[in-house]
């Protein structure tokens, strides 16, 4: 597993969209039931704080303990700092979820580990999503895309593929279930958004490899096509979601 958002833990954790409520309920309904369900490569805690909301009990993992020490705490929640091993009983697991992470996984050691820890019938739901959307601002969207691809895009990890096809290619050896359209959407301001890529993972290794932090110099490019840095764009993220479970002759 890959650890690219320790040092920008705290922008990560104040930067990233919100996933939609809609598909954490449908999770609980799709669950065999709602006891238990482990959240991997929970980073800064977003989706499990969501599923606590769903399930009695919630453990949350990731490699980052920077990550875990800025999510949020609830009760029904315990976070642990590891890799693709949950330390969970052979089957007790309702729902394993991974958000925003599948593609760092060291993916025959995670799904050996979701096989031994899933009840029978458990649920397995991973999720992505690549460059986000935006209407009525073409000259904005043209400079985003000049950040993406051709400021910071030779200091992706070649594993950003993944997210950008959907992870079409990423390899799902469970019986997929129907999945409904969820999409991730935000009002957010020029601040807002210039967080958000100071936390992608090509920002951390471009400044890691020059020195030099590539959202400063594009800070001034964005103020000129954004206008008043107080106006707040509608910004969406499709999320590409798959859904498995271990057995058949599910309901």
């Amino acid at each position: 597993m890959s650890d690219h958002f320790s040092t920008v833990a705290e922008a990560y954790a104040q930067s990233r969209p919100t996933y939609p409520k809609g598909l954490f309920l449908w999770l609980a309904q799709v669950a065999p039931a709602r006891e238990l369900v482990w959240d991997a490569g929970c980073g800064n805690g977003q989706a499990s704080l969501a599923l606590s909301e769903h399930f009695h009990k919630v453990l949350a993992t990731d490699l980052s303990a920077d990550q875990i020490a800025r999510a949020p705490q609830r009760d029904n929640i315990t976070y642990r700092v590891a890799t693709c091993l949950s330390g969970l009983a052979d089957s007790s697991a309702d729902l394993v979820t991974v958000a925003q992470a599948l593609h760092w996984f060291d993916l025959d050691a995670f799904y050996a580990e979701v096989r031994r820890v899933l009840k029978p019938n458990g649920v397995i739901a991973v999720w992505t999503y690549g460059v986000f959307e935006i209407d009525g601002a073409p000259a904005i969207a043209a400079e985003v895309s000049r950040l993406y691809e051709d400021v910071v895009g030779p200091y992706w990890p070649p594993e950003r593929v993944y997210p950008e096809t959907g992870y079409a290619s990423l390899a799902f050896p469970f019986e997929t279930l129907a999945t409904p359209a969820f999409v991730m959407t935000a009002q957010w301001d020029m601040a807002q958004l210039l967080g958000y890529f100071r936390s992608w993972s090509a920002t951390v290794r471009m400044e890691k490899a020059t020195g030099v932090n590539p959202i400063d110099a594009f800070t001034p490019v964005l103020a000129k096509v954004w206008g008043d840095s107080a106006k707040r764009h509608a910004l969406r993220w499709p999320l590409s979601v798959k859904v498995g479970t271990l057995k058949t002759g599910r309901p």
